[in-house]
């Protein structure tokens, strides 16, 4: 284990909270108070009872201030400027020229957009959004019934919105990943969204939406609930999934990586995306495992950055048919295997 996944191990079973540990490079003449005196009154008016104590042991109690200092999430949240302190707490927005990150225009730019997005978390939030909005595709659609014109855009914006929420929210905190932003990034096929750090505590993937979740930065997410920007139920996940089937579109793609948690959305439709495996040359794939190849290396030769998206869609549907062969058979999910075309088993 790396240094880091041993803290991460140990913030998880002692519990420590990152999200509100004290900025000790700060004092309270870098806050907004207007907007932290907003956001105690929405909880005081809730909790009468928490209004009749001293402000200072309110702010305290709710892990705002200590000892006449912000907090991480006080900072993040109400600081004029939080990038002052943390310079890489930032979303790194950015749309590629194809699939990959290595292609480049005729002018050798590798960006047709490209941007740092600082500020408060919800204005991060509100100015990724734009970002999105302003490089996603947007087709007219013309209702044959009514004859009424509807824009549809490339993506679902609900489903990015808590995409990137959930980026914001959950992502790790700790002084580990000081220097790690979030990253977005728009391909022709997908957007991709990445934050630091993996799934917390005992969450796996395949439990995402299923199960009520540890909470890495609960001080936080509470925060972003009472200020409207999140329901904070658990729901993020779902509604990813509802709101791309709604719109005819393959589920996201979510994958728990060492140091980091992605979410893929691909763009094409799920006839779309059928249409495309049945044309893809599988024939070119299977020649390509005459010899044993791992997963990294048939989506290296697919051209394709999202492994268990080549798992779902090419790797499996083909040892399904017998078309492809493991070569540890009896342990399909070990990190040592290999796939290798039946025409070499044969020959």
């Amino acid at each position: 284990m790396s240094d880091y996944e041993i803290y991460s191990y140990e913030a998880f079973r002692k519990k420590y909270q990152d999200d509100i540990r004290i900025n000790e490079k700060a004092d309270l003449s870098s806050i907004d108070m207007k907007k932290l005196n907003t956001y105690v009154d929405m909880i005081t008016e809730k909790n009468p009872k928490l209004a009749q104590l001293p402000e200072e042991l309110i702010l305290k109690n709710l892990s705002m201030v200590v000892e006449k200092k912000p907090t991480l999430v006080c900072t993040l949240l109400f600081s004029v400027y939080p990038q002052m302190f943390y310079p890489q707490y930032t979303v790194n927005a950015m749309v590629v020229m194809g699939y990959t990150k290595g292609e480049t225009a005729a002018d050798g730019s590798r960006f047709i957009d490209n941007k740092r997005i600082e500020g408060t978390l919800p204005e991060i939030l509100e100015e990724t959004m734009k970002f999105l909005v302003k490089n996603m595709k947007v087709r007219t659609i013309i209702d044959p019934n009514t004859g009424e014109r509807a824009d549809k855009t490339e993506y679902p914006i609900v489903a990015l919105r808590e995409a990137v929420l959930n980026a914001l929210i959950h992502r790790d905190y700790s002084i580990h990943t000081e220097a790690m932003p979030i990253e977005v990034v728009m391909y022709k096929d997908r957007v991709e969204i990445r934050n630091p750090g993996g799934l917390y505590g005992r969450l796996t993937v395949d439990k995402l939406g299923k199960v009520q979740p540890d909470t890495r930065n609960p001080v936080l997410a509470r925060a972003m609930e009472t200020l409207g920007k999140t329901e904070n139920r658990y729901s993020g996940i779902p509604t990813m999934i509802m709101e791309m089937k709604k719109a005819g579109m393959k589920e996201p793609v979510f994958e728990n990586l060492r140091n980091e948690f992605a979410v893929t959305f691909y763009n094409a439709t799920e006839a779309e995306a059928e249409t495309d495996e049945q044309e893809e040359p599988e024939k070119d794939l299977l020649a390509f495992c005459k010899e044993p190849k791992t997963r990294a290396e048939i989506a290296e030769y697919l051209e394709l950055t999202t492994v268990s998206y080549v798992m779902q869609n090419y790797i499996k549907p083909l040892v399904e048919k017998g078309a492809l062969c493991m070569t540890i058979p009896n342990h399909p999910r070990s990190k040592n295997q290999k796939y290798y075309s039946r025409s070499t088993l044969e020959k």
